[in-house]
């Protein structure tokens, strides 16, 4: 029983967020969650507060979407499970949304010529023939923020199931 409850979560999860993360997200979320203040030691209250609304809908998709299939598939979650689990994955989330959090641990463990692939940083940026930026539909910064969340999200669903 328990592995096809872990399956149906994670599988809620991941489908929870990708709706959260890319439909439910407003444009401003996503355009000032990553800000930070110009003045060294200041964070900028702006991107504070963007990235922690996107987390709250985020959340709210996720447990919208747990709490249907808790209901349709009749699964034995407990709130403990669903707090911790939830709690761990809405930190994670927030951690790297600001965005400087995820390119530090892409340069910590040597994943930044990934991180900027997609990008003018990037030593192989996409141009066109023109040279100018070649519009393109991801950058490895995106790859590596999915993949992080994705993690979270195993971690998340083994605590939903297991509390």
């Amino acid at each position: 029983m328990m592995p096809a409850v872990f399956a149906a979560v994670f599988t809620t999860l991941w489908v929870a967020h990708t709706v959260g993360d890319h439909w439910v997200q407003t444009s401003v979320q996503s355009a000032d969650k990553g800000q930070h203040s110009r003045n060294p030691g200041q964070s900028s209250r702006t991107g504070r507060l963007a990235c922690t609304r996107h987390v709250i809908g985020l959340t709210l998709t996720k447990m919208l979407l747990l709490a249907l299939a808790a209901v349709v598939l009749d699964l034995p979650l407990t709130a403990a499970g669903l707090a911790a689990g939830l709690g761990l994955d809405a930190a994670s989330h927030w951690w790297a949304d600001r965005r400087s959090s995820l390119a530090w641990l892409a340069k910590v463990t040597g994943q930044s010529q990934f991180y900027n692939l997609g990008t003018g940083a990037h030593p192989a940026h996409p141009v066109t023939s023109q040279g100018k930026p070649a519009a393109h539909l991801g950058t490895g910064a995106y790859a590596l923020d999915q993949s992080f969340h994705a993690f979270f999200l195993f971690l998340a669903a083994l605590l939903i199931t297991a509390i």
